[in-house]
Protein backbone atom coordinates (compact mmCIF):
# COMPACT_ATOMS: atom_id res chain seq x y z
CA UNK A 1 0.00 0.00 0.00
CA UNK A 2 1.05 3.70 -0.69
CA UNK A 3 1.15 6.36 2.16
CA UNK A 4 -1.08 8.47 0.16
CA UNK A 5 -3.29 5.21 -0.09
CA UNK A 6 -2.44 4.93 3.79
CA UNK A 7 -3.57 9.12 4.60
CA UNK A 8 -6.33 8.21 2.37
CA UNK A 9 -7.54 5.22 4.61
CA UNK A 10 -6.91 7.31 7.56
CA UNK A 11 -8.70 10.13 6.88
CA UNK A 12 -12.19 8.00 5.64
CA UNK A 13 -11.91 6.53 9.15
CA UNK A 14 -11.70 9.84 11.40
CA UNK A 15 -14.69 11.04 8.96
CA UNK A 16 -16.88 7.79 9.45
CA UNK A 17 -15.72 7.76 13.24
CA UNK A 18 -17.24 9.63 16.65
CA UNK A 19 -15.06 12.65 17.61
CA UNK A 20 -13.34 11.78 20.74
CA UNK A 21 -14.01 14.50 23.47
CA UNK A 22 -10.37 15.11 24.50
CA UNK A 23 -9.34 14.98 21.01
CA UNK A 24 -12.10 18.12 20.07
CA UNK A 25 -11.37 19.94 23.01
CA UNK A 26 -7.58 20.16 22.49
CA UNK A 27 -8.20 20.59 19.12
CA UNK A 28 -10.42 24.07 19.82
CA UNK A 29 -7.85 24.84 22.04
CA UNK A 30 -5.48 25.32 19.45
CA UNK A 31 -7.65 26.37 17.24
CA UNK A 32 -8.35 29.77 19.53
CA UNK A 33 -4.35 29.79 20.26
CA UNK A 34 -3.92 30.14 16.32
CA UNK A 35 -6.20 33.27 16.48
CA UNK A 36 -4.67 35.11 19.40
CA UNK A 37 -1.06 34.62 18.19
CA UNK A 38 -2.67 35.82 14.45
CA UNK A 39 -4.09 38.38 16.15
CA UNK A 40 -0.39 40.05 17.74
CA UNK A 41 0.89 39.55 14.20
CA UNK A 42 -2.05 41.62 12.32
CA UNK A 43 0.19 44.52 11.85
CA UNK A 44 3.62 43.04 11.37
CA UNK A 45 5.21 44.68 8.10
CA UNK A 46 4.60 41.19 6.27
CA UNK A 47 1.07 41.04 6.74
CA UNK A 48 0.89 44.76 5.87
CA UNK A 49 3.07 44.00 2.88
CA UNK A 50 0.73 41.23 1.70
CA UNK A 51 -2.32 42.94 2.22
CA UNK A 52 -0.95 45.51 0.08
CA UNK A 53 0.18 43.12 -2.58
CA UNK A 54 -2.39 40.77 -2.68
CA UNK A 55 -5.87 42.80 -2.07
CA UNK A 56 -8.51 42.57 -3.07
CA UNK A 57 -8.60 39.09 -4.42
CA UNK A 58 -11.46 37.04 -5.92
CA UNK A 59 -11.75 33.68 -6.46
CA UNK A 60 -14.47 30.77 -7.26
CA UNK A 61 -14.02 30.14 -3.36
CA UNK A 62 -14.36 33.27 -1.17
CA UNK A 63 -13.13 33.72 2.62
CA UNK A 64 -12.38 35.84 5.30
CA UNK A 65 -8.72 37.75 6.19
CA UNK A 66 -8.75 37.68 10.05
CA UNK A 67 -9.30 40.92 11.97
CA UNK A 68 -11.23 42.49 8.57
CA UNK A 69 -14.10 42.75 6.58
CA UNK A 70 -11.77 41.97 3.70
CA UNK A 71 -12.72 38.71 1.87
CA UNK A 72 -10.12 37.07 -0.18
CA UNK A 73 -9.68 34.23 -2.76
CA UNK A 74 -9.50 31.09 -0.24
CA UNK A 75 -5.74 30.41 -1.28
CA UNK A 76 -5.35 34.07 -0.30
CA UNK A 77 -6.59 34.33 2.82
CA UNK A 78 -5.23 31.17 3.65
CA UNK A 79 -1.86 32.75 2.97
CA UNK A 80 -2.27 36.27 4.86
CA UNK A 81 -3.98 34.29 7.81
CA UNK A 82 -1.42 31.79 8.26
CA UNK A 83 1.20 33.89 8.08
CA UNK A 84 -0.11 36.09 10.75
CA UNK A 85 -0.48 33.21 12.79
CA UNK A 86 2.68 31.90 12.40
CA UNK A 87 4.88 34.98 11.86
CA UNK A 88 5.75 36.03 16.04
CA UNK A 89 6.77 32.07 16.35
CA UNK A 90 4.16 31.77 19.08
CA UNK A 91 1.42 29.33 17.45
CA UNK A 92 1.89 25.80 18.91
CA UNK A 93 4.84 22.64 18.46
CA UNK A 94 5.17 19.25 17.71
CA UNK A 95 8.79 18.10 18.78
CA UNK A 96 10.30 14.69 17.30
CA UNK A 97 12.81 13.27 14.58
CA UNK A 98 11.58 16.73 13.00
CA UNK A 99 10.16 19.72 15.24
CA UNK A 100 7.54 21.29 13.42
CA UNK A 101 4.29 23.51 14.24
CA UNK A 102 0.93 21.78 13.45
CA UNK A 103 -1.53 24.67 13.87
CA UNK A 104 0.24 25.84 10.37
CA UNK A 105 -2.64 23.52 9.01
CA UNK A 106 -5.36 25.62 10.55
CA UNK A 107 -5.45 28.77 8.69
CA UNK A 108 -5.90 26.95 5.49
CA UNK A 109 -9.02 24.44 6.72
CA UNK A 110 -10.42 27.28 8.52
CA UNK A 111 -10.25 29.35 5.31
CA UNK A 112 -11.82 26.76 2.97
CA UNK A 113 -14.44 25.66 5.65
CA UNK A 114 -15.49 29.35 5.78
CA UNK A 115 -15.50 29.60 1.73
CA UNK A 116 -17.37 26.80 1.79
CA UNK A 117 -19.75 27.41 4.24
CA UNK A 118 -19.30 24.16 6.36
CA UNK A 119 -20.20 23.16 10.05
CA UNK A 120 -17.09 23.52 12.98
CA UNK A 121 -17.10 19.84 13.17
CA UNK A 122 -16.18 19.24 10.10
CA UNK A 123 -13.61 21.83 10.51
CA UNK A 124 -12.30 19.74 13.92
CA UNK A 125 -12.25 16.53 11.92
CA UNK A 126 -9.84 17.83 8.69
CA UNK A 127 -7.66 19.66 11.71
CA UNK A 128 -7.12 16.23 13.40
CA UNK A 129 -6.63 14.63 9.95
CA UNK A 130 -3.85 17.23 9.52
CA UNK A 131 -2.30 17.01 12.95
CA UNK A 132 -2.04 13.38 12.70
CA UNK A 133 -0.51 13.22 9.38
CA UNK A 134 2.17 16.07 10.25
CA UNK A 135 2.92 14.69 13.47
CA UNK A 136 3.59 10.80 12.01
CA UNK A 137 5.32 12.30 9.11
CA UNK A 138 8.23 14.22 11.58
CA UNK A 139 8.17 10.89 13.70
CA UNK A 140 8.98 8.99 11.23
CA UNK A 141 11.97 10.88 9.12
CA UNK A 142 13.71 14.28 9.67
CA UNK A 143 14.29 15.84 6.41
CA UNK A 144 16.16 18.85 7.57
CA UNK A 145 19.80 17.52 7.71
CA UNK A 146 18.79 17.03 3.94
CA UNK A 147 18.62 20.76 3.69
CA UNK A 148 14.65 20.63 3.44
CA UNK A 149 12.22 22.64 5.61
CA UNK A 150 10.14 20.78 8.10
CA UNK A 151 7.11 22.90 6.21
CA UNK A 152 7.36 20.90 3.36
CA UNK A 153 4.98 17.99 5.47
CA UNK A 154 2.69 20.88 5.63
CA UNK A 155 2.42 20.48 1.88
CA UNK A 156 1.21 17.19 2.85
CA UNK A 157 -0.80 17.65 6.19
CA UNK A 158 -2.74 20.50 4.73
CA UNK A 159 -3.91 18.77 1.65
CA UNK A 160 -4.83 15.56 3.39
CA UNK A 161 -7.21 17.74 5.56
CA UNK A 162 -8.82 19.83 3.23
CA UNK A 163 -9.34 17.21 1.03
CA UNK A 164 -10.86 15.56 3.82
CA UNK A 165 -12.36 18.73 4.56
CA UNK A 166 -13.97 17.66 0.66
CA UNK A 167 -15.06 14.30 1.08
CA UNK A 168 -12.99 13.59 -1.77
CA UNK A 169 -13.29 9.98 -3.18
CA UNK A 170 -10.11 7.76 -3.20
CA UNK A 171 -8.93 9.42 -6.18
CA UNK A 172 -9.56 12.61 -5.95
CA UNK A 173 -7.97 12.29 -2.74
CA UNK A 174 -4.93 10.91 -3.39
CA UNK A 175 -4.10 12.86 -6.31
CA UNK A 176 -4.36 16.41 -3.93
CA UNK A 177 -1.72 14.66 -2.13
CA UNK A 178 -0.26 14.29 -5.31
CA UNK A 179 -0.39 17.80 -6.74
CA UNK A 180 0.10 19.38 -3.46
CA UNK A 181 3.99 17.65 -2.67
CA UNK A 182 5.33 17.26 -6.43
CA UNK A 183 5.98 21.75 -6.90
CA UNK A 184 5.87 21.88 -3.05
CA UNK A 185 9.02 21.19 -1.53
CA UNK A 186 10.70 24.09 0.38
CA UNK A 187 14.54 24.43 1.33
CA UNK A 188 15.86 24.58 4.78
CA UNK A 189 17.75 27.94 3.57
CA UNK A 190 14.64 29.46 5.12
CA UNK A 191 15.88 28.80 8.57
CA UNK A 192 19.67 29.15 8.01
CA UNK A 193 21.94 32.23 8.76
CA UNK A 194 20.12 35.86 9.14
CA UNK A 195 17.02 35.11 8.43
CA UNK A 196 14.54 36.75 6.69
CA UNK A 197 10.59 37.66 6.61
CA UNK A 198 9.92 34.76 4.54
CA UNK A 199 10.37 32.44 8.03
CA UNK A 200 6.90 33.50 9.39
CA UNK A 201 5.50 33.16 6.26
CA UNK A 202 6.57 29.99 4.59
CA UNK A 203 4.27 27.53 6.24
CA UNK A 204 1.76 29.78 5.05
CA UNK A 205 2.91 29.88 1.34
CA UNK A 206 3.30 25.45 1.68
CA UNK A 207 -0.42 25.68 2.98
CA UNK A 208 -1.58 28.08 0.17
CA UNK A 209 -0.17 25.88 -2.67
CA UNK A 210 -2.25 23.02 -0.96
CA UNK A 211 -5.43 25.17 -1.21
CA UNK A 212 -4.62 25.39 -5.18
CA UNK A 213 -4.10 21.70 -5.60
CA UNK A 214 -6.84 20.36 -2.76
CA UNK A 215 -9.21 22.77 -5.40
CA UNK A 216 -7.89 21.60 -8.43
CA UNK A 217 -7.98 17.83 -7.61
CA UNK A 218 -11.69 18.26 -6.20
CA UNK A 219 -11.64 19.22 -10.02
CA UNK A 220 -10.79 16.12 -11.44
CA UNK A 221 -7.18 16.89 -12.23
CA UNK A 222 -4.64 14.21 -12.14
CA UNK A 223 -1.07 14.98 -10.53
CA UNK A 224 2.15 12.50 -10.56
CA UNK A 225 1.91 9.47 -8.96
CA UNK A 226 3.31 7.40 -6.74
CA UNK A 227 4.20 10.91 -5.41
CA UNK A 228 6.07 8.86 -2.58
CA UNK A 229 7.60 5.63 -3.84
CA UNK A 230 7.92 6.73 -7.11
CA UNK A 231 11.42 6.67 -9.57
CA UNK A 232 11.85 10.63 -8.49
CA UNK A 233 8.92 10.52 -5.48
CA UNK A 234 9.53 11.95 -2.30
CA UNK A 235 12.03 9.19 -0.68
CA UNK A 236 13.82 9.31 -3.53
CA UNK A 237 14.24 12.92 -3.78
CA UNK A 238 13.22 14.28 -0.68
CA UNK A 239 13.57 11.89 2.61
CA UNK A 240 14.57 8.63 2.06
CA UNK A 241 12.22 5.39 2.57
CA UNK A 242 10.10 5.53 5.94
CA UNK A 243 6.82 3.75 7.34
CA UNK A 244 4.00 6.29 8.18
CA UNK A 245 2.15 5.45 11.62
CA UNK A 246 -0.81 6.77 11.86
CA UNK A 247 -2.13 4.91 14.77
CA UNK A 248 -0.65 6.52 17.71
CA UNK A 249 -2.87 9.76 18.85
CA UNK A 250 -0.42 13.20 18.78
CA UNK A 251 -3.00 15.79 19.15
CA UNK A 252 -2.50 15.88 22.81
CA UNK A 253 1.45 16.08 22.88
CA UNK A 254 1.40 19.11 20.57
CA UNK A 255 2.64 21.95 22.68
CA UNK A 256 1.40 25.49 23.16
CA UNK A 257 3.70 28.32 23.27
CA UNK A 258 3.95 30.29 26.73
CA UNK A 259 6.15 32.50 25.17
CA UNK A 260 6.91 34.24 21.55
CA UNK A 261 10.40 32.04 21.08
CA UNK A 262 10.99 29.53 18.87
CA UNK A 263 10.36 26.17 21.07
CA UNK A 264 13.15 24.99 22.09
CA UNK A 265 14.38 27.72 23.51
CA UNK A 266 10.98 27.39 25.92
CA UNK A 267 12.77 26.24 28.64
CA UNK A 268 15.43 28.44 28.41
CA UNK A 269 13.25 31.42 28.70
CA UNK A 270 11.73 30.20 32.38
CA UNK A 271 15.46 29.10 33.34
CA UNK A 272 16.55 32.59 32.31
CA UNK A 273 13.64 34.17 34.90
CA UNK A 274 14.41 31.44 37.63
CA UNK A 275 18.12 33.01 37.91
CA UNK A 276 16.71 36.72 37.44
CA UNK A 277 15.11 36.24 40.56
CA UNK A 278 17.97 34.37 42.23
CA UNK A 279 21.50 36.49 41.51
CA UNK A 280 22.79 38.76 43.37
CA UNK A 281 25.24 41.18 41.97
CA UNK A 282 25.86 41.83 38.09
CA UNK A 283 26.72 38.46 36.42
CA UNK A 284 30.00 37.85 35.34
CA UNK A 285 29.76 35.05 33.22
CA UNK A 286 26.70 32.37 32.25
CA UNK A 287 27.19 29.00 31.22
CA UNK A 288 24.20 26.71 29.14
CA UNK A 289 23.66 23.14 28.96
CA UNK A 290 21.50 22.48 26.08
CA UNK A 291 21.19 19.34 23.67
CA UNK A 292 22.02 19.04 20.21
CA UNK A 293 18.98 20.04 18.22
CA UNK A 294 18.75 23.35 19.95
CA UNK A 295 22.34 23.75 19.29
CA UNK A 296 21.61 23.33 15.47
CA UNK A 297 18.84 25.42 15.17
CA UNK A 298 19.10 28.40 17.77
CA UNK A 299 22.94 28.68 18.98
CA UNK A 300 25.72 27.52 16.34
CA UNK A 301 25.06 30.45 13.57
CA UNK A 302 26.89 33.37 14.10
CA UNK A 303 24.26 35.28 13.18
CA UNK A 304 22.37 34.38 16.84
CA UNK A 305 25.07 36.16 18.22
CA UNK A 306 23.98 39.57 17.38
CA UNK A 307 20.59 39.44 15.13
CA UNK A 308 19.42 41.63 13.40
CA UNK A 309 16.23 41.10 12.30
CA UNK A 310 13.15 39.73 14.41
CA UNK A 311 13.22 36.75 12.52
CA UNK A 312 16.76 35.74 13.80
CA UNK A 313 16.70 37.15 16.81
CA UNK A 314 13.45 34.61 18.21
CA UNK A 315 15.62 31.60 16.68
CA UNK A 316 18.79 32.71 19.15
CA UNK A 317 18.74 31.16 21.93
CA UNK A 318 21.81 33.53 23.41
CA UNK A 319 19.85 36.45 22.43
CA UNK A 320 16.29 35.25 24.56
CA UNK A 321 18.59 34.24 27.45
CA UNK A 322 20.17 37.81 27.35
CA UNK A 323 17.01 39.65 27.38
CA UNK A 324 15.12 37.32 29.61
CA UNK A 325 17.96 38.13 32.25
CA UNK A 326 18.16 42.20 31.26
CA UNK A 327 14.10 42.14 31.05
CA UNK A 328 12.32 39.98 32.32
CA UNK A 329 9.52 37.56 30.12
CA UNK A 330 9.80 38.12 26.57
CA UNK A 331 6.58 38.99 24.45
CA UNK A 332 5.67 40.25 21.04
CA UNK A 333 8.00 43.36 21.48
CA UNK A 334 10.99 41.96 22.68
CA UNK A 335 12.43 41.66 18.95
CA UNK A 336 12.16 45.57 18.53
CA UNK A 337 15.04 47.22 16.77
CA UNK A 338 15.52 49.32 20.25
CA UNK A 339 16.24 45.45 21.93
CA UNK A 340 18.52 44.58 19.14
CA UNK A 341 20.98 46.78 19.42
CA UNK A 342 20.62 46.98 23.19
CA UNK A 343 24.05 47.01 25.07
CA UNK A 344 22.53 45.51 28.16
CA UNK A 345 21.49 42.65 26.28
CA UNK A 346 24.95 42.08 23.89
CA UNK A 347 26.87 42.50 26.68
CA UNK A 348 25.04 39.38 28.36
CA UNK A 349 25.07 36.97 25.36
CA UNK A 350 29.28 37.80 25.33
CA UNK A 351 29.45 36.44 28.44
CA UNK A 352 27.65 33.10 27.86
CA UNK A 353 29.35 29.96 26.74
CA UNK A 354 27.37 26.58 25.27
CA UNK A 355 27.79 22.98 25.98
CA UNK A 356 26.00 20.27 24.28
CA UNK A 357 25.05 17.52 26.74
CA UNK A 358 24.79 13.92 26.13
CA UNK A 359 22.86 13.47 28.84
CA UNK A 360 20.16 15.90 27.80
CA UNK A 361 20.53 14.33 24.22
CA UNK A 362 18.98 11.15 26.21
CA UNK A 363 16.18 13.50 27.28
CA UNK A 364 15.10 14.61 23.89
CA UNK A 365 12.91 15.12 22.55
CA UNK A 366 10.54 13.48 25.20
CA UNK A 367 12.08 16.61 27.81
CA UNK A 368 13.10 19.78 26.36
CA UNK A 369 16.14 19.93 29.31
CA UNK A 370 18.23 23.21 29.74
CA UNK A 371 20.26 24.04 32.91
CA UNK A 372 21.88 27.65 33.69
CA UNK A 373 24.61 28.38 35.39
CA UNK A 374 25.20 32.16 36.75
CA UNK A 375 28.22 33.34 38.34
CA UNK A 376 28.21 37.34 40.12
CA UNK A 377 31.24 38.57 42.49
CA UNK A 378 29.00 37.38 45.48
CA UNK A 379 27.15 34.19 44.58
CA UNK A 380 26.71 31.55 42.21
CA UNK A 381 22.76 30.46 40.68
CA UNK A 382 22.21 27.25 38.82
CA UNK A 383 18.31 26.69 36.97
CA UNK A 384 17.61 23.67 35.59
CA UNK A 385 14.25 23.06 33.56
CA UNK A 386 12.89 20.07 31.61
CA UNK A 387 9.26 20.47 31.08
CA UNK A 388 8.07 23.77 30.64
CA UNK A 389 4.72 25.52 30.74
CA UNK A 390 3.03 24.09 27.76
CA UNK A 391 4.54 21.38 27.32
CA UNK A 392 2.65 18.27 26.91
CA UNK A 393 3.34 17.06 30.33
CA UNK A 394 2.49 20.67 31.72
CA UNK A 395 -0.14 21.44 29.43
CA UNK A 396 -2.31 24.53 28.95
CA UNK A 397 -5.92 24.86 30.10
CA UNK A 398 -8.80 27.14 28.89
CA UNK A 399 -7.74 29.52 31.69
CA UNK A 400 -3.91 29.59 30.26
CA UNK A 401 -4.94 30.02 27.29
CA UNK A 402 -7.19 32.51 28.11
CA UNK A 403 -4.31 34.72 30.07
CA UNK A 404 -2.10 34.25 26.76
CA UNK A 405 -5.15 35.69 24.75
CA UNK A 406 -5.28 38.73 27.35
CA UNK A 407 -1.98 39.25 27.37
CA UNK A 408 -1.35 39.65 23.25
CA UNK A 409 -4.87 41.23 22.24
CA UNK A 410 -5.29 43.69 25.82
CA UNK A 411 -9.18 43.18 25.51
CA UNK A 412 -10.81 40.67 27.32
CA UNK A 413 -13.85 41.07 25.63
CA UNK A 414 -12.87 39.70 22.44
CA UNK A 415 -10.83 36.97 24.18
CA UNK A 416 -13.88 36.14 25.76
CA UNK A 417 -15.85 36.28 22.36
CA UNK A 418 -13.35 34.33 20.83
CA UNK A 419 -12.89 31.81 23.25
CA UNK A 420 -16.77 31.41 23.65
CA UNK A 421 -17.41 30.32 20.26
CA UNK A 422 -14.12 27.91 19.68
CA UNK A 423 -15.30 26.59 22.87
CA UNK A 424 -18.90 25.34 21.67
CA UNK A 425 -17.63 24.98 17.74
CA UNK A 426 -18.71 21.56 17.75
CA UNK A 427 -22.34 23.56 17.35
CA UNK A 428 -21.46 26.23 15.24
CA UNK A 429 -20.49 27.36 11.70
CA UNK A 430 -16.99 28.36 10.76
CA UNK A 431 -18.82 31.34 9.44
CA UNK A 432 -19.50 32.06 12.63
CA UNK A 433 -16.02 31.68 14.01
CA UNK A 434 -15.18 34.09 11.48
CA UNK A 435 -17.79 36.59 12.32
CA UNK A 436 -16.36 37.03 15.73
CA UNK A 437 -13.27 36.87 14.50
CA UNK A 438 -14.06 39.66 12.22
CA UNK A 439 -15.19 42.30 14.65
CA UNK A 440 -12.81 42.17 17.73
CA UNK A 441 -11.88 45.26 17.14
CA UNK A 442 -14.96 46.68 16.35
Amino acid sequence: MTIAQEIYDYSRAVSKSELYKADSEEIKKRIVDSIFVAYGAKNAEPIKIMRSALLPSTGKYNSRVYFSKDDASVETAAFINGSMTRYLDYNDTYLSKEALHPSDNIPPILALSCAMDLEGENAIRAIKVAYQVVCALADAVSIRDRGWDHVTYISVSSAAGMANLMGMDNQKFVHALNLAINNNISLRQTRAGELSMWKGCTAANASRNSVFATILADGGLTGPAPIFEGEMGFFKQVSGPFKLDLKPDRISRTMIKNYPVEYHAMSGVEAALDIKSKVEGPIKSINVETFSVANKIIIKDPEKLRPKTKETADHSLPYIIAYSLVYGRPGPDSYEDKYLKDKKILDMVDRMKFNVSQRFDAMYPEYLPIKITAVTAKSKAESEITIPKGHFKNPYSWDDLRAKGIAIMGNKAAVDSIIKVGKDLEKKSVSDLFEVVSNVDS
